[in-house]
């Protein structure tokens, strides 16, 4: 493939990113960046749901995923990620699915924050006030002091996506855009490969600037919750954002915590 190209000509195939679930220094308030910090229990759960639903995507509602196999499961090294990963193969493991790769690819890091790694959101706005909301709107004039800037980033995420289109190009023809391309015909899931890229809320926001070939300033246009999937068709060599943030696979995490509170609050007579 030529030097600089990200989509091998031609290539029919989907990815679906899936960010990690919450980690103790979310649930503590703190800045991540690329600091280790495991998965909390509601983590844990966020990770087996999103496992389980990716273990059966066309159960109805069918996920648009296709009907071809899957080729590997890609994350970022971290533990979160890892673990998260992790929960999605044992998840297809169990329900018979062919193994498949497991691998780590550092390109899909989370942004590094620097000074901002580990303190609390209170103190970062203490301290670092102007930066901060320099940062929050005009991403790529400021960043975290001794963090990465999003040029950056986008040096490393884009390689490591061209290799995971790459590996899904190998041994396969091109496809072609001579087929239907409008929703909504009941027509079956393609037959291509397909791959699940487990990585973190700002490294997806640029890798789908990249995908989409979009200006690092658009930053901010993307969020991704926690444990949420996005699934990215590639027809022909043409990205097509199928579906963006699903969440409803946590339904039956946020009907626990719900009750949860309601008990809580029948406990002490808190309104």
């Amino acid at each position: 493939m030529p030097a600089g190209v990200l989509v091998p000509d031609g290539l029919d195939a989907t990815l679906v990113l899936v960010r990690h679930g919450e980690s103790v220094l979310i649930a503590e308030g703190r800045f991540q960046g690329q600091m280790e910090t495991p998965l909390t229990a509601t983590g844990l759960s966020q990770a087996a749901l999103a496992a389980r639903r990716l273990a059966n995507p066309h159960d109805a509602p069918a996920l648009p995923v296709p009907a071809g196999e899957l080729l590997e499961i890609v994350h970022s090294p971290l533990g979160r990620t890892t673990q998260t990963a992790a929960a999605i193969a044992g998840a297809r493991a169990s329900r018979g699915a062919p193994a498949r790769t497991v691998r780590p690819d550092p390109g899909f890091l989370e942004i590094a924050q620097g000074a901002w790694e580990g303190l609390p959101a209170t103190e970062i706005r203490e301290r670092y006030g102007d930066t901060l909301a320099a940062w929050r709107r005009r991403p790529l004039e400021a960043w975290a002091p001794g963090g990465e800037s999003l040029p950056q980033v986008a040096e490393r995420v884009r390689p490591a996506l061209r290799t995971a289109l790459e590996r899904l190009a190998e041994g396969r023809p091109p496809g072609t855009p001579d087929r239907n391309q409008v929703a909504g015909f009941r027509d079956p899931p393609p037959d291509h490969p397909w791959s699940i890229v487990v990585g973190h809320d700002g490294a997806f926001k640029i890798a789908l600037l990249t995908l989409f070939d979009l200006p690092l300033d658009r930053f901010w246009m993307w969020s991704m919750d926690l444990c949420g999937i996005t699934v990215i068709e590639l027809r022909a060599g043409r990205p097509v954002l199928r579906a963006h943030n699903l969440t409803a696979h946590l339904a039956a995490l946020l009907d626990d915590e719900a009750l949860a509170e309601i008990e809580d609050r029948g406990r002490t007579g808190a309104l």
